[in-house]
């Protein structure tokens, strides 16, 4: 085959790519603006505070692993003691934290020690203590302290102490809006015709917002440089990717950060897998894989569109290159232990579309837009490049990246408008054009070193110094290494 094929080739399956690409944004698009407004004409005249009353309500257990956190955890805690929920139990799991965090918590909440029963059904770290207060208005708040081992273990041993029916994971960091927990549990009231065993939820960003008793008090769009691109990064992430495939039931992945589930089911899986960095998807992955494997009835893993739960991001390079980093290696470490789901029609569509997607669109897209900007270099030193087709090529792909993001703006507004000022939306759409040329080749550069440091480094399950500033008004950090 001459030079001359090989080019056309190469060429032709750029172009193929490209336009799947984008149909499949597209659609995904259309789809999550039909969902969204469903939702709202759904759920207008909801009054989830009577369903407080409701005697069938799931009980609850949220789990919050803690590393490191003496800077927000009791803020953290007193807004998880405001959820409005009838039966819910709060697990907070010290995990082996070398600050002050567990003292700070046992002296603001009259916590003591004491002794509680429960099965050890998930293999893991040990259980130095566990703690509950002498105050009753603390009553449903329980402290456990535990050997470092790891988010995941972390999880395990909430897991094994929780005692409801359904377990919600959370970040402690996280602030959750006060009827989070009746919104999530909604889904699994309400579908009859499938056992639903997971809720996820949109995630919001905290930086910047004004905290005030653990409530978001004011939503301000973020002043730090790298905050601003992940605004609209968790627009079309939530609103208009998970909304879309949870539609068609194809969900892959649940946010560490805030997830509800089905516990008994959790257990029969294994629990969460502390052999990975990215256990929030491989757990949803391996619980998908377990209901087509074994318990072979329809199922659903549901997604609320509300933002009910706002996190802080990283805010430095460093930091945010670490966190893109392991998300990377948690990916392919989950794609390669679930790859007997791959094209398989045994699995439905999770094995024939989204599977598959995750591979081709979420894994090696990065690598083949890095293999095709060498490839461009290449044609031009050698003079092959028609600069008015390169022109017309170029303005479409920017033109239609402006247009993905304009209308994830524009969903945002249309629906929950948490970013109301002119300022804010001023913001989001000047970033919009610096995000192409700048945060796109750099989560590029993130995913092909996430790449390489899952196959040719040894510690695959580093997280790294995960620096947090805190949610209040001062320069405070909080290193959380996990």
């Amino acid at each position: 085959m001459d030079y001359d094929k090989w080019i056309e080739l190469i060429n032709n399956y750029y172009i193929i790519y490209a336009c799947v690409l984008f149909v499949t944004y597209i659609v995904t698009a259309i789809i999550s603006y039909a969902e969204i407004r469903s939702y709202i004409n759904k759920n207008r005249y909801v009054d989830y505070m009577k369903m407080l009353s409701f005697n069938k309500l799931p009980s609850i257990s949220i789990i919050a692993p803690a590393y490191n956190e003496e800077r927000t955890i009791i803020e953290n805690i007193k807004c998880l003691l405001s959820l409005q929920y009838q039966n819910f139990e709060i697990i907070v799991v010290n995990d082996g934290s070398k600050d002050n965090t567990l003292q700070l918590v046992i002296d603001c909440f009259d916590l003591i020690s004491v002794e509680r029963i429960f099965d050890i059904e998930l293999s893991t770290m040990p259980v130095r203590a566990i703690y509950k207060s002498i105050n009753p208005a603390y009553s449903h708040l329980i402290i456990v302290d535990k050997e470092n081992g790891g988010k995941a273990d972390a999880l395990n041993v909430g897991i094994n102490v929780a005692q409801n029916d359904l377990f919600l994971s959370m970040d402690v960091d996280c602030i959750i809006e006060q009827d989070a927990l009746l919104r999530m549990v909604k889904p699994f009231l309400d579908d009859s015709k499938h056992v639903v065993i997971a809720t996820g939820g949109v995630i919001r960003i905290a930086n910047s917002c004004e905290v005030s008793d653990g409530k978001i008090v004011k939503v301000n769009f973020p002043r730090e440089f790298w905050v601003k691109f992940q605004v609209l990064e968790y627009f079309r992430a939530f609103s208009m990717g998970r909304m879309a495939w949870s539609k068609f039931n194809g969900l892959l992945i649940i946010s560490g950060a805030f997830g509800l589930f089905d516990r008994k089911r959790v257990i029969k899986v294994g629990g969460y897998d502390n052999t990975t960095v990215g256990e929030d998807l491989e757990l949803v992955v391996r619980m998908r894989r377990y209901m087509h494997e074994v318990e072979k009835q329809k199922y659903r893993v549901a997604f609320i569109p509300d933002p009910l739960c706002w996190t802080e991001v990283p805010q430095t390079y460093n930091v945010l290159s670490r966190q893109r980093n392991r998300w990377t290696r948690g990916g392919i470490d989950t794609i390669f232990k679930h790859r007997k789901m791959f094209l398989n029609p045994r699995y439905g569509l999770i094995g024939m579309f989204s599977f598959p997607y995750w591979v081709f669109f979420e894994w090696l897209a990065p690598i083949i837009e890095f293999v095709g900007l060498f490839y461009f270099l290449i044609m031009l030193i050698f003079g092959l490049i028609n600069p008015y087709v390169f022109t017309i090529l170029f303005l479409l792909v920017f033109v239609f990246s402006l247009m993905y993001s304009f209308f994830a703006i524009f969903l945002e507004t249309y629906t929950f408008n948490k970013y109301s000022d002119a300022k804010s939306s001023f913001q989001m759409i000047l970033f919009t054009f610096v995000e192409m040329l700048i945060y796109q080749p750099l989560n590029m550069y993130f995913a092909i070193t996430g790449n390489l440091d899952f196959f040719f480094k040894k510690n695959k399950r580093g997280w790294g110094d995960m620096t947090r500033a805190g949610f209040t008004n001062t320069n405070k950090s909080n290193s959380n290494t996990k």
